[in-house]
């Protein structure tokens, strides 16, 4: 277990984090501190040149001299090493990010995904006849899935008006085409299976499915690997029933395994649709966007198409705090490319301005307020670092991802009695 010099509340740690373009910081250290100041950068996965001067040592140019230093006395205290650790992310303009995501989004489908954008709320009926032509006609096509889709998120995509003329209700066919659309996506990105990708990676590698399938066991501890960051989780519901999916960007890695990242936001979305409570078809975003990491153009589309394709009108609220030049460079690349009831649904806020949209959203409210944006409630207690963590079975897994359905759940009967 490697050893955490700078804690993330720590100031020095939030600094180090917080130089994200091409600075040099250079931190004074006791010697036997320095390895956890290396272990800490290479944890974060940051390009780091390290040039470690001891004021004890000789420089290279006078190591011909035959001389030698003369011994310390025991009881004389060895000075500080020093570091200076020199971190550079790449850097991008606004005219190579733009030309990096357009060579993302150039795919058909995600196009088409994002045209088919009226705008307006579902407001037309939907009979039970037409509903369960929709359930018979999935139930055949995906017999073994079909059952993702409620009743209730099925209504809410045949109610809403037509993209060709707002005022009319879509017909059937079209609802169904799209509904058939997210099937066949989960399909092709194997969205039924993650969930036993993750008993695969907390397992042991010689348990026979790992032994018979190595790909999939790779698959699987990568995955694993993006969730043992402790960057994303489910934590709670609204006052309304809606799960919160909390995001900690400070805890993302600089250069992202993106298939793996992606791979780890479907089995954590299917979780919080899993244990939506009855009538309710959207969730919650809340970001801690505190030193997020540079831009990464393919993770950023892929991350976008994976929701537009995926998971269409699940988000109902992204909250974003505070607000950063990063969050702003971002949000600038993506917001054209979303659809326009989606990029609605994102809101970038100041940390006060967070705390008190906080206070009216969450179900306990002010209670509820998690101590990185000022409140009570501590996340880390359930979700720490993952050099706080330990392994949870025989394999790479130690994000407490079983404990965090169980929370879930519980929370999911609670709001459910509240409304007895």
């Amino acid at each position: 277990k490697p050893p955490t010099v700078y804690p993330s509340h720590h100031r020095w740690y939030r600094h180090w984090r917080n130089r994200t373009l091409a600075q040099q910081i250079t931190i004074s250290t006791e010697a036997n501190k320095l390895e956890g100041a290396i272990v800490l950068a290479h944890q974060h996965r940051s390009p780091i040149a390290l040039t470690v001067r001891h004021s004890r040592r000789q420089s290279k140019s006078k190591s011909h001299q035959h001389h030698q230093r003369p011994p310390q006395p025991h009881n004389q205290t060895a000075r500080p090493a020093t570091a200076t650790v020199t971190m550079s992310a790449p850097q991008m303009s606004q005219k190579d990010a733009e030309a990096a995501i357009s060579s993302e989004s150039n795919a058909d489908d995600f196009k088409d995904a994002l045209e088919d954008d009226v705008g307006g709320e579902g407001t037309f009926q939907v009979t039970q006849e037409e509903l369960t032509l929709i359930r018979a006609e999935l139930a055949s096509e995906f017999p073994e899935d079909f059952t993702y889709l409620s009743d209730a998120y099925i209504l809410s995509v045949a109610s809403k008006p037509y993209s060709k003329d707002p005022t009319v209700r879509r017909p059937i066919e079209y609802s169904l085409e799209k509904l058939t659309s997210v099937m066949k996506w989960r399909e092709e990105e194997g969205a039924p299976e993650m969930a036993e990708l993750i008993d695969l990676a907390n397992g042991p590698e010689t348990a026979p499915e790992a032994v018979e399938d190595p790909e999939k066991l790779a698959k699987a501890q990568t995955m694993v690997t993006a969730l043992n960051y402790g960057s994303m989780y489910w934590h709670g519901f609204t006052k309304d029933g809606r799960p919160i999916l909390w995001l900690r960007t400070n805890r993302k890695a600089w250069y992202p395994d993106v298939d793996a990242e992606v791979n780890a936001l479907i089995v954590m979305a299917d979780i919080g649709i899993k244990n939506m409570p009855k009538g309710v078809t959207d969730f919650v975003c809340i970001s801690d966007s505190s030193y997020p990491p540079p831009p990464n153009p393919t993770f950023m589309i892929k991350m976008l198409k994976a929701l537009v394709r995926g998971y269409p009108d699940r988000l109902q609220l992204l909250l974003s705090a505070p607000v950063s030049s990063i969050v702003q460079f971002v949000m600038n690349l993506l917001l054209p490319l979303m659809p326009g009831r989606l990029a609605n649904k994102v809101v970038l806020l100041d940390l006060e301005g967070v705390q008190e949209n906080l206070k009216d959203l969450l179900f306990h409210g002010e209670n509820d307020i998690p101590k990185f944006f000022g409140g009570p409630n501590d996340h880390d207690k359930y979700y720490p670092e993952e050099s706080y963590c330990s392994n949870k079975g025989k394999g790479n897994l130690k994000f407490d991802y079983y404990g965090m359905v169980e929370r879930l759940e519980a929370s999911k009967k609670e709001f459910e009695a509240s409304k007895k």
